[in-house]
C-alpha cells in the first residue's frame, strides 16, 4: 500500500479522503496538512480525469467516490455536475497535474506542517 495511513481506520481514511476530494471540487482549494494534501492530489487528478472522459460509465464511478454535496442550495447543483461541467472542460487541454500544493507553514497547536491543495 501506497498511501500514509494517517493513524486512523481504513474506513476512517477512505471516508476523509472523500470528503476532502469532495472540498477541494466544490470550493477550488482546501487547507490541510502537507501529508494529506500530497495524498489528495491523486485523488483529485484522477477524479478530473474521469471528468474528461465525460462517458456513463466515469460518471458512475465518479459518483460512487464523491460525497453528494450542493454547491448552490437553490438551484440544486451537485458537486457531480459541477466536476462533469465546469471543472473537467476546463482542463480538456492538459494531460494531467491539475492541482498544486503550497506549503502554508506550521499549525499553531501540534506543529504539523500546513498546505493548501488548489486547483490550478
Amino acid at each position: 500500500m501506497w498511501n500514509r495511513k494517517f493513524g486512523r481506520t481504513a474506513d476512517h481514511r477512505k471516508a476523509m479522503m472523500r470528503n476532502l476530494a469532495t472540498s477541494v471540487i466544490l470550493y477550488g482549494r482546501v487547507e490541510t496538512t502537507y501529508s494529506k494534501a500530497m495524498d489528495m492530489r491523486s485523488v483529485v487528478d484522477e477524479l478530473i480525469t474521469l471528468g474528461k472522459k465525460g462517458d456513463l460509465a466515469a460518471r458512475r464511478q465518479a459518483a460512487a467516490y464523491l460525497r453528494d454535496v450542493y454547491t448552490d442550495k437553490t438551484e440544486k447543483e451537485t458537486v457531480l455536475k459541477k466536476l462533469f461541467d465546469e471543472v473537467a472542460p476546463k482542463y480538456a487541454d492538459r494531460k494531467g497535474g491539475y492541482t498544486k500544493v503550497t506549503k502554508t507553514g506550521v499549525r499553531r497547536g501540534d506543529a504539523a506542517e500546513m498546505a493548501i491543495i488548489e486547483l490550478i
